[in-house]
């Protein structure tokens, strides 16, 4: 190996550097310098995470070979722009406007931006856009209108249209900062690159830290008949080849499945061995630990593994073919279902729309796409025995205390330690743990410290995605647009594991015509096996596989009685009285006054509609309604809170997977303990390490903000109970401790006695939820009928989660809810069977000038009762209906309805044809194995056990 000397300005400074220069980038040679404030995410130049400038310019430096480039070059990275006295105007406008989330991407775009306005200052918001379009800087959280709104404010101050004090934070004299614009406390860290995400743990580990790699399954389905790893074992290096038989424990990170009371036991292996099925590509076989990690990764590339092969389903309706084996070893490939029976069977106004002019009978079939969570940062875990002797696994865990009883279990160990490393987002693929779980199971065999970092393509593979989805949707509705009753068939494809699928149907079932009066339902949600990805958790899980026909069949019942969208929905929204499809009423009834408020907003948008386009383009306007709902039937929260001599210091489990636990737990601290009126400089935050914090549950299902802020409160009623005097005073720290009094109290939130209860497994009735949250789309969207290419112009959108804890930690969630959508409706797609789909833009991730710069959002908030600061939960409503308001414009502009997701252009193409050739009808319905009717038979004969068989035909 050569190595070459270069002389190069850095920052600023002269600096030598030394490096391979053919196989070197210039990315990985100033994160060995030290450097980690550019982050490596895909590895293909495609996201601009790496971003540096060189010679004035932004490059990405991931894929720039040190040879390339020239000696004296003139380098910028983001520790050379600003410090923490003296931040640069755009470190401090991305802090100010929200710009940070989690922060992964952060310091590419502000160099690009840096590079933009150094050249000069005086942009448009479209030349913005436009630069980073250019540039590859890709953000899977804000929706890029955040940035955009940091990179004009800094502009005004570089180009001196405005003072460097317009970019201050403001906090009120009361020092009270909830429903406020206060900035979380992570964001000065992540602006100046020195968060250390989990591959910069990775490389700042101790210098004997083992190295790993995986060895990952060859094919996507067989049975393992022999591992030979004795070339991998002989190579220098190479410290040992961790196999299945080196796991004590169970080796399982998988739990029981419900075939209703039938349970399943569901085989998610750490390590497969030999005898051991292989489900999907993800599966993973061996693990290499050695002395670098070029050497773990060409050892685990020297393991051969002999498979007897099995028949490959790419996806679920392969799967349930008469014929088909079974995926899981003793389960069947459609292996639960969760019926919703409500009222009247619609069948009897199926019956009577053939004789009775005033019923009108629609129908469709809907394929919903399997989408990639597409977070940029790569997936990263170490692991190591602390100052206590205790395995310590750090990994961005989206539920710390769940990862920590799942791996004691897996591992075969009785004492285990988890703490989150800062996350680069997740969107729900951190509720699994496969990576953190190698990092333990190495640890242990090698009892050493070790570190793993996946490449992004690895990561696509072992991750989990948003399931592909079919639906069979069929509804009557009168002339009046009175809607009489619905019948839905929908099947989640779980891939090759069972993931969270249970759980997701589960959700499913609360939302086939769900914010819609609607009294008649019969309904299945079923879940079936295949050998692609496995189904996760994604913000949502559960609801937009549901909406995506349930908004759709909105549409076409309005279209088939000749009705406005907008008003067949004002005339069906549910009302004071109005049940759900499993028949409780709502928490709360805000979706008629969203409606009056948001009106204005549609026909503004109408009137745009109806406006001649350009030509050969064709616009269109779509509506989705929607939300979702917060937490669970059963839920518990624990919160400490402890006195000290410079405050209060916070210790909690709220997961930072770039949503802002940070400041949610900080807004919240400090409106508990308003009688002190500490303000945030004085509330100190410990949080996500099972060592030191309680067990505040998972950050997902909406839940976080809506019950930690009631075992918040209890701690800090606590906490002023025992400072509060006779006087109605309170104690200082000095006094509590010189009286004896303790200062550190303990807060618990506790749903269980709330009356909830679960969905019944034979009919989906129940209560299973505490709060709800609600929202309303309006997409605008231009089509080329020539190309069938789709301009997304405007998004406009108003939601109702409450009183609002923190605008620019929610407002992030909602920009970054709405953009998944849009990217689920029209771009985004995964398979694991074909490589492009192996990086960012390969699966369509969406680019800055793709988004709108008219994208809105905006809040009713009503107060929820049962939270104490009014709040309730919010992310996941933003990703529940809103990729339909996308689909629905796009059919509103061409006059044909799109039935399969992603609306790529082919299948607009394909659209046109249909409606040009005069063809209106549905598609075939999609066939699940048993029938609607043999399940419904099943369940009525069979309460409680039915499990859904393979066999059997439409």
């Amino acid at each position: 190996m050569a190595i070459q000397k270069g002389t190069y300005i850095i920052n600023g400074v002269e600096r030598v550097l030394y490096a391979d220069p053919d196989k070197d980038s210039l990315g990985d040679v100033l994160r060995r310098y030290g450097l980690t404030g550019l982050k490596i995410g895909c590895g293909t130049g495609q996201c601009g995470a790496c971003t540096i400038i060189l010679n004035g310019e932004p490059v990405r430096s991931c894929v720039k070979k040190m040879a390339k480039v020239p000696d004296h070059a003139v380098i910028e990275t983001v520790e050379g722009i600003g410090t923490a006295a003296n931040l640069h105007p755009l470190q401090r406008a991305w802090i100010k406007y929200g710009g940070v989330q989690c922060g992964y991407c952060t310091t590419g775009f502000i160099m690009s931006a840096k590079a933009m306005l150094d050249k000069d200052p005086h942009v448009t918001r479209e030349q913005v856009r436009a630069w980073f379009t250019k540039h590859n800087n890709l953000c899977r959280c804000t929706g890029y209108k955040p940035l955009v709104d940091a990179v004009m404010a800094a502009a005004a101050v570089m180009s001196g249209e405005a003072p460097l004090s317009s970019l201050d934070t403001v906090i009120a004299e009361d020092k009270r900062i909830y429903n406020t614009h206060y900035p979380r406390p992570a964001a000065l860290g992540k602006v100046m690159g020195v968060t250390d995400y989990g591959g910069d743990i990775s490389a700042k580990m101790p210098a004997d830290t083992a190295h790993l790699a995986v060895k990952l399954a060859d094919i996507p389905h067989g049975t393992i008949l022999s591992i030979d790893c004795s070339e991998a074992e002989k190579m220098p290096g190479v410290l040992k080849v961790i196999t299945r038989e080196d796991i004590k424990g169970s080796n399982e990170l998988g739990g029981a499945l419900g075939g209703h009371s039938a349970m399943l036991k569901d085989q998610i292996f750490i390590l497969h061995g030999v005898g051991m099925k292989v489900h999907r590509l993800g599966d993973a076989i061996a693990i290499v630990a050695a002395d670098t990690r070029e050497t773990a990764r060409l050892a685990a590339a020297k393991i051969r593994v002999e498979y007897e092969e099995l028949p490959v389903y790419k996806d679920a309706l392969e799967a349930v073919k008469p014929g088909a084996v079974s995926i899981l070893p003793g389960v069947p490939n459609a292996f639960f279902v969760q019926p919703i029976i409500r009222g009247e069977d619609p069948e009897v106004f199926f019956k009577q729309a053939e004789t009775d002019p005033d019923i009108k009978v629609v129908s469709g079939s809907f394929l919903g796409s399997r989408q990639a969570h597409l977070s940029l940062e790569r997936d990263a875990a170490q692991a190591f025995f602390d100052d206590e002797g205790v395995l310590t696994v750090v990994y961005k865990s989206q539920h710390v205390y769940a990862m920590r009883k799942v791996l004691m279990g897996a591992l075969g160990v009785d004492k285990l330690r988890v703490i989150e490393s800062p996350t680069g987002a997740s969107f729900g693929a951190a509720t699994r743990y496969d990576p953190g779980a190698y990092a333990g199971a190495a640890a242990l065999a090698l009892h050493r410290a070790v570190e793993l970092e996946l490449s992004y393509a690895e990561k696509q593979i072992i991750t989990g995605k948003r399931c592909e989805s079919y639906c069979n949707f069929k509804a009557a509705v009168r002339t009046d647009g009175t809607i009489l009753g619905a019948k839905y068939d929908l099947a989640y494809e779980t891939g090759g594991q069972s993931g969270n699928s249970v759980g997701t149907a589960r959700k499913g079932a609360r939302f086939g015509l769900g914010h819609y009066k609607c009294d008649n339902h019969r309904g299945l949600t079923r879940v079936i096996l295949s050998n692609n990805a496995y189904l996760t958790a994604y913000r949502g899980a559960g609801s937009p596989e549901m909406f995506t026909s349930s908004e759709s069949m909105i549409d076409m019942m309005a279209e088939a009685v000749g009705m406005d969208p907008y008003e067949f929905r004002y005339k069906n929204v549910v009302r004071e009285g109005d049940l759900t499809p499993n028949g409780y009423p709502f928490k709360l009834y805000p979706l008629q006054d969203m409606m009056d408020r948001f009106r204005p907003t549609y026909e503004k948008d109408l009137k745009w509609r109806n406006e001649p386009a350009e030509e050969g383009w064709k616009r269109g306007i779509g509506i989705s309604l929607g939300g979702y709902h917060v937490s669970w039937w059963t839920d518990i929260c624990h919160v400490d809170l402890e006195l000290t001599a410079d405050g209060v210091t916070v210790y909690d489990t709220w997961e930072m997977q770039g949503q802002g636990g940070d400041i949610g737990s900080l807004v919240q601290a400090e409106e508990a303990l308003r009688p002190l009126a500490l303000g945030p400089e004085k509330i100190r935050l410990v949080q996500n390490d099972t060592r030191l914090c309680p067990d505040s549950g998972l950050a997902g299902a909406s839940r976080s903000h809506f019950v930690h802020a009631g075992a918040i409160k209890d701690a800090a009623d606590k906490l002023l109970g025992a400072m509060r005097k006779e006087d109605g005073s309170y104690r200082t720290y000095g006094e509590m401790v010189a009286e004896g009094i303790p200062t550190y109290y303990k807060g618990t939130l506790d749903t269980s006695g709330w009356g909830m209860k679960d969905l019944d497994p034979d009919n989906g009735q129940g209560d299973p939820m505490p709060d709800q949250n609600f929202i309303i789309n309006i997409a605008c969207v231009e089509v080329q009928e020539k190309t069938g290419k789709v301009r997304v112009v405007s998004s406009h959108n108003i939601a109702d989660v409450g009183v609002v804890g923190n605008y620019l930690a929610l407002d992030g969630q909602f920009y970054g809810g709405v953009f998944h959508s849009m990217g689920y409706a029209l771009f985004e797609n995964y398979s694991d069977f074909e490589k492009k789909y192996m990086t960012p833009l390969g699966c369509g991730f969406p680019k800055c000038d793709q988004v709108p710069d008219d994208f809105t959002v905006e809040y009713q908030q009503t107060p929820r009762e049962k939270n104490p600061f009014g709040s309730g939960g919010a992310s996941e409503c933003f990703e529940s209906c809103c990729h339909v308001s996308f689909l629905n414009a796009v059919c509103n502009a061409i006059g044909a309805r799109i039935y399969e997701m992603p609306a790529t252009p082919d299948r607009i193409l394909a659209a046109i044809a249909r409606r040009d050739a005069g063809e209106t009808g549905a598609p075939e319905p999609y066939c699940f194995g048993k029938s609607f009717e043999e399940v419904l038979e099943d369940v009525r004969t069979h309460p409680l056990t039915v499990k859904t068989e393979i066999a059997g035909d439409c």
